[in-house]
């Protein structure tokens, strides 16, 4: 097991003149200790390397409550204040695929170093990467709080960047002048609320976890960073709720257009009954065949009876469009 830990585990080691990438042949090689001359950035792909973990922790002398959250294999989002060191887990969207999934992120911070421990392998921090090897922007001359931001920061701007793709995607299938009772139509109105949903429920999440930060006091920890992040999270937030309120809005309109073309089936069914009624009384009296009733026996009386129902219906008809029934 340790050798596969070993070729997930890899280690960046900064300073403002300094950048080195490191990978492990043995365990022993890994220490997090606190150097106020560099920053270290430690990344794991896999959260099931539990010995690997405890000897980590043990090496470096990190606190021993780390153990028990290391070896607990379900994480709800939280942030947990331990000796001169943050815990750190969150839930994040996987949008690198066509159905949404989710992975679980671990990030234990101290003044000078970050381990941070991945489900799946792949992530959306290259672009930090590249900018701490090639010295770009400020990050190198910042500690470890300002990297947290930093990644977090590219959740939320993958977050972001998503669900303006999809929403390009929905305005044009969505477009407000096709908006179709149809079965089809209503599905993707659905499967575009499900995944705001999604979106939704694990920014809120995201969200939950920068707002503790923001309230964290640790020595050389600076919260100050995660004000601004959250609110790019609220932004994304309002973003997510408007287009709910939009869908929910198409939704009403689809049941009012099925609603209005009822109606207007009904009341061509109405009215017809209404024409027909008269007809098939005068005719049901007619059709009694009684040997004694009037105008049985009538030259035109047959005649006169067609010629009335006609008229009966004229007047219907004229009497409805006065109404403005139809």
């Amino acid at each position: 097991m340790q050798p596969d830990f070993l070729s997930q585990t890899s280690l960046i080691t900064y300073a403002p003149k300094k950048h080195e990438r490191t990978t492990f042949t043995d365990i022993s090689e890994i220490l997090l200790t606190d150097n106020p001359d560099e920053i270290k950035w430690l990344n794991t792909y896999g959260l099931y390397f539990k010995n690997e973990f405890k000897t980590v922790v043990q090496n470096s002398n990190l606190d021993d409550f780390l153990l028990k959250l290391l070896s607990d294999d379900e994480h709800p989002n939280k942030v947990i204040l331990l000796d001169n060191l943050i815990f750190l887990t969150i839930r994040v969207l996987k949008t690198d695929q066509k159905n949404l999934s989710s992975e679980q992120i671990l990030f234990m911070i101290s003044t000078h170093s970050l381990w941070s421990i991945q489900e799946k392998k792949g992530d959306y921090f290259g672009w930090i990467r590249e900018r701490i090897e090639g010295n770009k922007g400020v990050v190198r001359k910042k500690k470890s709080d300002y990297l947290l931001f930093l990644l977090l920061e590219s959740i939320v701007d993958n977050y972001l960047e998503t669900y303006q793709k999809n929403a390009a995607i929905s305005s044009d299938q969505l477009d407000i002048s096709r908006v179709k009772p149809t079965p089809e139509f209503t599905s993707l109105v659905e499967k575009r609320k499900q995944e705001l949903f999604n979106f939704k429920k694990a920014t809120l999440s995201l969200r939950d976890v920068v707002m503790k930060l923001e309230t964290i006091e640790i020595k050389g920890f600076n919260n100050k960073y995660f004000s601004e992040l959250k609110e790019q999270i609220n932004n994304l937030l309002t973003n997510i709720d408007f287009e709910l309120q939009e869908l929910e809005s198409k939704i009403n309109l689809i049941f009012s257009i099925q609603g209005h073309r009822l109606n207007e089936v009904m009341k061509t069914l109405t009215i017809l009954s209404v024409i027909f009624i008269p007809l098939t009384f005068l005719a049901g009296i007619y059709g009694m065949n009684f040997e004694n009733m009037p105008e049985l026996k009538f030259q035109y009386g047959y005649f006169l009876l067609l010629g009335f129902m006609f008229v009966i219906s004229l007047f219907i008809v004229w009497y409805f469009k006065r109404k403005k029934w139809f």
